[in-house]
């Protein structure tokens, strides 16, 4: 296996010279070794995929059942691994500074931090109060004694506050307190990818693309975009083959879209 620190240096050269790479998210093992198979640099959890998987909902996850998957992941892939990481599991900049050591422990080189509060009243937290989250999330990640790329997240455009320029405003508070990529998932447009590019220095995740009209990898390479992450997108793809299936077989008693998988060996390769 290769080493933690060795998986820092890779994931963090991922992030410089221009670079661009594309990051799949897992959400239990199996589907970690099959993206570590082809040719991926790199791998991100998916809370609201991990959480399928355990019967819940996004945001049911407690902190421990995460550093499980974390390291379940971490321990049987040579990928470097960042994870989403929520709000950091507390309100205070004291607990997002503990999750990431304790993710970090887990075998992470990266993790994300967002300013979603989980509360319906007031989903994001105040920008000030939100920069110093970010800014303890970052002195914890820059503790280490290897580099872990600390990601902030603007949640507006998951949160039902889509506001560009109060988007902006957030990141580059957070690029100011030391993240070292920003992220600011669903963002509407390619023009508002252009937009928040230009506005800030950091390397920019983005989550699959405009939202209203999704465009090619090379497309997202072209503008400057460094990553781009999937979400729960393939989870849902590999559960929607799950229940076409069982509806076929309960239905029609029909075996012929199970039987398309049964002798799959590269699957069963590629799991071993």
């Amino acid at each position: 296996m290769i080493s933690q620190h060795e998986k820092a240096k890779k994931f963090q050269s991922l992030h410089e010279n221009g670079n661009f790479f594309i990051l799949p998210n897992p959400w239990d093992v199996g589907s970690a070794k099959l993206m570590s198979s082809k040719g991926f640099n790199a791998l991100a959890t998916t809370s609201a995929g991990f959480a399928m998987t355990l019967g819940k909902k996004d945001y049911q996850l407690s902190r421990d059942e995460l550093l499980v998957h974390i390291q379940s992941i971490t321990q049987n892939s040579d990928l470097p691994l960042t994870a989403d990481l929520e709000n950091g599991f507390g309100d205070s900049p004291e607990v997002c500074a503990q999750t990431i050591k304790l993710g970090a422990q887990a075998g992470l080189v990266g993790g994300s931090i967002e300013d979603f509060t989980r509360n319906s009243d007031a989903p994001q937290y105040d920008i000030t109060f939100a920069k110093e989250r970010v800014a303890a999330a970052v002195e914890a990640a820059n503790s280490l004694d290897f580099p872990f790329m600390l990601t902030a997240r603007a949640e507006n455009f998951f949160t039902g506050i889509p506001d560009l320029k109060d988007t902006i405003l957030r990141l580059q508070a957070y690029q100011e307190a030391g993240a070292h990529v920003l992220y600011a998932p669903a963002l509407r447009t390619l023009d508002d990818i252009k937009t928040v590019l230009s506005e800030v220095d950091r390397p920019l995740n983005v989550l699959l693309g405009p939202v209203t009209d999704f465009v090619n990898m090379q497309t997202l390479k072209d503008i400057g975009v460094t990553r781009v992450s999937m979400g729960p997108v393939l989870m849902n793809n590999a559960y929607s083959g799950l229940l076409h299936s069982l509806e076929q077989l309960s239905t029609k008693g029909e075996l012929t879209p199970i039987m398309q998988g049964i002798e799959n060996e590269g699957l069963i390769a590629a799991t071993n």
